[in-house]
């Protein structure tokens, strides 16, 4: 069902914890599944997140794309990390059950999340950035039973 680097980055998350005093932090949720991601991130004078870790709430998917979603925006510009989607994290975890998909999504946008967050409290505009939502499903219909 899981991948074996799903399986990896759940057992084995890379930079679980918080960042003090960080740059920007990014909260999102699902209301639908109950995951809950938090992304930190640290960001230095040029733009570049220098630390990024991440605290979830959710299943074991939910924990695999947060790590591996704060793996791939390491080392990035800013600009460089709001180009890593939800398929760019699929992809790095080699695929994802279609139930879980959302996983993902909450990880791109708590990445967006954060990036806003850094943005407002540096007074700067992230071009392609906008506001993040605080639930990935705020704006679907409610599905009908």
């Amino acid at each position: 069902m899981y991948s074996e680097k799903v399986m990896d980055h759940f057992t084995n998350p890379r930079n679980m914890g918080e960042i003090e005093n960080a740059s920007g932090v990014g909260t999102v949720g699902n209301a639908k599944c109950g995951d809950i991601m938090r992304i930190y991130l640290d960001i230095d004078e040029n733009q570049v997140i220098r630390e990024c870790k991440f605290k979830t709430f959710g299943c074991g998917a939910a924990v695999a794309t947060s790590s591996m979603a704060t793996e791939l925006v390491k080392g990035k510009t800013i600009n460089e990390a709001l180009a890593v989607t939800n398929k760019a994290v699929m992809e790095a975890l080699d695929g994802l059950p279609p139930v879980k998909v959302h996983c993902s999504l909450l990880a791109e946008e708590a990445i967006h999340a954060a990036l806003w967050d850094y943005a407002q409290k540096n007074g700067i505009e992230i071009q392609g950035l906008e506001k993040p939502k605080a639930d990935i499903h705020e704006d679907e219909e409610e599905e009908e039973y």
